[in-house]
C-alpha cells in the first residue's frame, strides 16, 4: 500500500481527494498550514494532519518520511491578491514548491502531481488553450505557477522524478469556502444577500470544471507511467459570467438575484476555455459533470453550511 501526501489538503481540492482517497482505502497524510483549511473537514477520513507551511522546509521535509507519492495542492491561489502582494505569491507558489520537490528527490518519492492552473499562466490568448501555446502570464499568480511547472521539468529530466503538471480551469464545487472564483464568490453572495458582482461587461468567458472531475484527473495523473508532463484538466467548454448567471438563477428560481456590475480587474483575463485531447490521451480523462448538473449540487452544498446562513 501507498502512502500518499497531499499538501494543502485540508483545502477545496484536497478535500475532495481526501474522500476518495479514504474510500479507496489508502493511507494519507496532509501537510497544511491551516490558514484557510479547516481541519475538522478531514476529521471523518482519518487521515493523518501534519500542521506546517510549504515555506518551511524542516517542516515539509518531515511530512515528506516514509512517502510514495505527492500531490501538491498547497498554493497561494488569488489573482488580484497576487496582484497586490506578488512577493507572498512568489514565497509560496515559487520557493515553496522548489522545496516540496526537493524533499521528494531526498527521499526518492516516486511521482509527484503538481496543481498548476492554465489561464493566469497562457494570460491572454485565442481559445480555445492548449499546452502547446507560449506561456504570456499576466498576474504575478500566473507567473509563480510556471515557475512550478518548470521546476517539475527540471526534477524530472535532472533527477527522474515523474512529475505531472495539471493546469486546473476554473474548478466549482462542494467544500469550497474560500475558493476566490466566481461560482463560490456567487453562491456566498446570494447566501449573504449581496449583489452578484460583475467585473467587466459579464461577456468574459470561463471553462468551468467539476471538483470531482478534477480528482479523477489527479487518480489518473498519480497511476500513469509518464513524467514531466504539462496537461490541461478542464470541461472543454466556454461559458460566459452572463451565462453563468441565467444557469444560476434556474437553480435558484425563488431568489431575486441582484447583479452589480464593476470595472475589469488588472491581471484577470477576458476568455477562456481549454482543449483536452491530451488529458483524454494520457490520462484517459473525460468530464463527466455538466455545468448545469454541477451547479444544483454546489449550491445545495453552500446552503447547507450553517456558517454561510
Amino acid at each position: 500500500m501507498k502512502t500518499y501526501l497531499v499538501t494543502g489538503g485540508c483545502g477545496f481540492v484536497g478535500v475532495n481527494l481526501i474522500a476518495r482517497l479514504a474510500e479507496r482505502g489508502e493511507r494519507v497524510r496532509v501537510l497544511d498550514n491551516l490558514s484557510l483549511g479547516r481541519r475538522e473537514d478531514i476529521e471523518p477520513y482519518g487521515v493523518e494532519l501534519r500542521v506546517g507551511d510549504i515555506r518551511d522546509s524542516s517542516a515539509v521535509g518531515k511530512a515528506m518520511e516514509g512517502v510514495d507519492a505527492v500531490f501538491h495542492l498547497a498554493a497561494h491561489t488569488r489573482v488580484v491578491e497576487s496582484v497586490e502582494n506578488p512577493e507572498l505569491n512568489f514565497e509560496v507558489n515559487a520557493i515553496g514548491t522548489m522545496h516540496v520537490l526537493q524533499a521528494c528527490r531526498a527521499r526518492s518519492v516516486q511521482k509527484f502531481v503538481f496543481a498548476s492552473t492554465g489561464g493566469a499562466i497562457l494570460g491572454e490568448q485565442t481559445p480555445p488553450v492548449h499546452e502547446e501555446m507560449v506561456p504570456r502570464p499576466v498576474s504575478p499568480y500566473g507567473a509563480g505557477k510556471l515557475v512550478g511547472e518548470a521546476y517539475c521539468s527540471a526534477f524530472h529530466g535532472a533527477y527522474g522524478l515523474q512529475t505531472v503538471a495539471l493546469r486546473f480551469s476554473n474548478v466549482y464545487g462542494p467544500w469550497s469556502y474560500h475558493k476566490g472564483s466566481v461560482v463560490a464568490q456567487f453562491f456566498r453572495n446570494v447566501i449573504q444577500n449581496h449583489p452578484l458582482v460583475v467585473y467587466g461587461d459579464g461577456q468574459q468567458t470561463r471553462d468551468f470544471v467539476y471538483v470531482g472531475d478534477v480528482v479523477n484527473a489527479l487518480l489518473a495523473a498519480e497511476k500513469a507511467d509518464i513524467g514531466g508532463e504539462v496537461v490541461q484538466i478542464a470541461s472543454g467548454r466556454e461559458t460566459s459570467i452572463a451565462e453563468l448567471i441565467r444557469l444560476m438563477r434556474e437553480v435558484m428560481p425563488g431568489r431575486q438575484l441582484e447583479v452589480r456590475y464593476e470595472a475589469a480587474r488588472a491581471g484577470e483575463i477576458l476568455h477562456n476555455y481549454a482543449r483536452i485531447e491530451k488529458a483524454r490521451r494520457l490520462l484517459g480523462y473525460e468530464p463527466r459533470m455538466q455545468l448545469r448538473e454541477g451547479l444544483p449540487l454546489t449550491w445545495e452544498w453552500f446552503n447547507s453550511r450553517s456558517q454561510f446562513q
